[in-house]
């Protein structure tokens, strides 16, 4: 292979198909926390963190009134939100708990510790923070070794 993206690459915003634009800024902007920087009448809303002009794109567009994202078949497993450090995930993590928003799973990854959750729509979301690089496990060749241990929440909720 000739051609490798370049190191500083990154995926920047997602943009997901939701069923009302009211139900998901109830989780988006209510619950999770970001701030709106867009509004398309009932069609499209971009929200975002710190004032970037979008990190998340939503929009009614072929799915107004839509059930709910299957969980068989192909499409979008999750979108995944980086939070700076530990204790922000722990920060959004007792907000989840204390709105008794239902969490799907909580993982350490060895490289990372993440929370699961679906939002209104049943897209799949991860909230997760990297642990530092020097603490990345490793394999015998250098490679990096992830893995999926469950996540100790009391210790998360104490951070």
């Amino acid at each position: 292979m000739d051609y490798k993206v370049p190191s500083q690459t990154r995926i920047g915003h997602v943009h997901l198909k939701v069923s009302g634009i009211d139900k998901a800024l109830k989780f988006y902007r209510d619950i999770l926390g970001f701030e709106v920087t867009e509004r398309l009448g009932d069609q499209a809303v971009f929200l975002s963190a710190g004032g970037y002009h979008h990190h998340i794109g939503l929009n009614t567009w072929n799915s107004l009134n839509a059930p709910k994202a299957s969980r068989s078949g192909v499409g979008l497993f999750h979108a995944a939100i980086l939070y700076e450090n530990r204790k922000e995930l722990a920060d959004i993590t007792r907000r989840l708990l204390e709105k008794n928003y239902p969490l799907t799973g909580a993982a350490d990854h060895g490289v990372s510790e993440a929370i699961y959750l679906d939002d209104p729509d049943g897209n799949g979301i991860e909230l997760y923070w990297d642990k530092p690089r020097e603490n990345w496990p490793l394999k015998e060749d250098g490679s990096i070794r992830m893995y999926t241990r469950n996540l100790d929440l009391e210790s998360l909720l104490q951070s």
